[in-house]
């Protein structure tokens, strides 16, 4: 059986994001005789002189009539590789709530450019909206090539400029596909008017392309739907596996009491089955009987989820009536509905420029970064880490509207007031100023902080970025992952809790040298996106400037610096960042850098850039 990929087409208007479905659909043969009959009269009613594909997806009258997409329309259909799921998004920005929605499941995202118009406001939105949500895929197809005479030196253009805007993203695997949907070239054949481009078609891309990716298989959680108890001898715990997989026999953690017990059997209504992985609806048996009820989790005991009444989190508002502070609203996370209060909205985001604009509310279709406060305790991870456990909406309880749909960060990484301090102690006056520290030696003190997966070239750019500025006479520090877990960390290990100490004390190290005045440079897996706010914090968001350094898995295992993949492929290593440990990729960083289509020196030449910018 083929395995499935949901796909998600967005771009502005009549950037041609229907006529793309109905070319793909009809050019793989999926459409049935009288859909074309259909479609044929359509095209006839609206005085057009050629069958218009569009309208296989433009399904409403007012969108028929209007010649744009107002709904989300989903379309369903099948090669011998592979079954698709192609969500056609709105491209027009007031329907930006559509496109979270209709996105928010894709593994793939085909962001549409108009050939004659190059990168717009839409585009650049769209763009920004598929990295929030965590799409980890993107193909950029630069469409109505025929127009421009299918001019290599157009496509170009327009792939520089989209590439310079998506390097402030975090979508890790971005293509460009020059293609024409009306003509049908590079849709699902190969062009002929365009023997400069080297690819493959886009149809080939979304066969490819991994899909599935943004299931969680590790991190087992199992949030409580109801109670079954049919008669006195049975009760079972029905509900759907969120991620990772159960069997008979395993040791599970009852949240929020804490309670350990052990699986008994994993059925459904056909019979007991051996294993029950993501998406499954399935009844769980204990070998206790304990106090369990709707809205508990199961979870490993060694694998938990963040505990918090405090949540922070990006808000897409989806409702005319706009956002109020301090508010009661209602939170739907996994089987948990609850009342919530928006403490605080830290800023808006501006979606056309990556801004961070102040603000004291949310219109229809804004999106913000907010703190909300929960009355009971919420099991969760991060949305970069599990979209089922990292997911919410906010409801009216008066109306029972959904306002909101939200996206989790971890708690609260405010945390300044949580710092450790040893009792009896005092802060010492600050002497030397920081100011004057930084008039002497004519630079703004900075961290910049690298973050990645073992093996993507961290400490690689880190070092040429130090030995750049040091050669220009700035005053540097080094803070490298393997120097620390020598000295200053070498009691430490590689659990979680381990991983965070580390960063937290790498941390402070790196707030007192820069407010020495010094430009600390600190390389670090650091996987958890709460310990990275957490030193965020502490320096100043103003002097911090976070890097991604990545590559593609298959280029991370060819590298293997340190033989970690390959111990791990062997079974003599587990915790590896990013294949059974968690990597939490950061959700608005300075830059993201892929250190296999960029050379060491154009790295560390575009972080100084970044630092200078700030």
């Amino acid at each position: 059986m083929s395995d499935l990929l949901r796909v998600s087409t967005a771009g502005s208007v009549d950037d041609g994001k229907s006529t793309l479905i109905g070319r793909l659909l009809y050019d793989t043969r999926s459409i049935f005789q009288d859909q074309l009959e259909q479609i044929e009269g359509a095209s006839r009613r609206l005085g057009e002189e050629e069958v218009n594909l569009a309208l296989l997806t433009d399904g409403l009258r007012a969108e028929r009539e209007q010649k744009i997409t107002i709904d989300v329309a989903y379309r369903y259909f099948a090669t011998p590789r592979r079954t698709f799921i192609l969500a056609d998004t709105p491209g027009h920005e007031q329907y930006t709530r559509n496109m979270v929605t209709g996105a928010s499941t894709a593994d793939l995202a085909i962001v549409l450019i108009d050939a004659t118009k190059g990168v717009l406001t839409q585009s650049r939105r769209h763009a920004f909206i598929a990295s929030l949500l965590g799409i980890p895929h993107m193909v950029v197809a630069v469409n109505k090539m025929d127009l421009v005479d299918w001019s290599a030196e157009v496509f170009e253009r327009i792939r520089d400029d989209f590439t310079d805007f998506a390097a402030r993203l975090t979508v890790p695997d971005v293509t460009f596909v020059p293609m024409s949907a009306l003509r049908g070239d590079n849709v699902v054949h190969r062009s002929e008017h365009m023997p400069w481009y080297e690819g493959g078609s886009l149809l080939h891309r979304m066969e490819t392309v991994a899909a599935g990716t943004r299931h969680n298989t590790i991190d087992f959680r199992f949030p409580v739907q109801t109670v079954i108890r049919p008669h006195q001898d049975f009760r079972g715990l029905a509900g759907t596996v969120a991620s990772g997989g159960v069997a008979a026999g395993d040791a599970v953690v009852v949240l929020p009491g804490g309670q350990r017990t052990t699986v008994t059997e994993v059925r459904t209504a056909d019979g007991p089955l051996e294993r029950a992985g993501a998406g499954d609806a399935v009844v769980v048996t204990v070998a206790d009987d304990l106090d369990i009820a709707r809205g508990d989790m199961l979870v490993r005991p060694r694998n938990l989820p963040e505990v918090s009444n405090t949540l922070e989190a990006n808000l897409c508002w989806m409702h005319a009536k706009p956002l109020q502070l301090h508010h009661r609203y209602l939170l739907q996370h996994t089987t948990v509905r609850t009342p919530v209060f928006v403490r605080d909205l830290e800023y808006r985001f501006d979606v056309d420029t990556l801004h961070r604009e102040p603000a004291d509310t949310l219109e229809l279709n804004e999106i913000g970064r907010v703190v909300l406060d929960a009355t009971r305790p919420i099991f969760f991870d991060s949305y970069r880490v599990n979209i089922e456990t990292g997911s919410f909406i906010l409801i009216d309880p008066h109306t029972n509207a959904t306002l909101a749909a939200g996206m989790i960060r971890g708690g609260e990484t405010r945390l300044e007031a949580d710092t450790p301090v040893s009792p009896n102690v005092t802060m010492p006056d600050e002497g030397v100023t920081r100011a004057e520290r930084e008039a002497r030696s004519g630079h703004g003190s900075a961290v910049i902080w690298f973050t990645g997966r073992p093996g993507a070239g961290k400490s690689t750019v880190a070092r040429a970025v130090e030995r750049a500025l040091f050669d220009e006479g700035v005053d540097t520090m080094l803070l490298d992952g393997d120097a620390v877990r020598h000295g200053l960390c070498g009691d430490l290990g590689f659990s979680p809790g381990d991983r965070r100490e580390n960063i937290r004390r790498v941390g402070e190290v790196a707030r007192l040298f820069a407010d020495n005045g010094r430009v600390v440079i600190a390389a670090f897996v650091s996987p958890y996106a709460v310990d990275r706010d957490r030193v965020r914090d502490r320096v100043g968001a103003e002097r911090f400037v976070e890097v991604e350094i990545t590559a593609p898995e298959t280029v991370l295992i060819e590298r293997d610096p340190k033989g970690l993949y390959a111990a791990f492929a062997e079974g003599s290593l587990t915790g590896l960042t990013g294949m059974d440990a968690p990597y939490e990729r950061p959700a608005d960083p300075a830059l993201v850098i892929d250190t296999d289509r960029t050379t060491v020196e154009e790295a560390a030449a575009r972080v100084i850039a970044a630092w200078r910018a700030r």
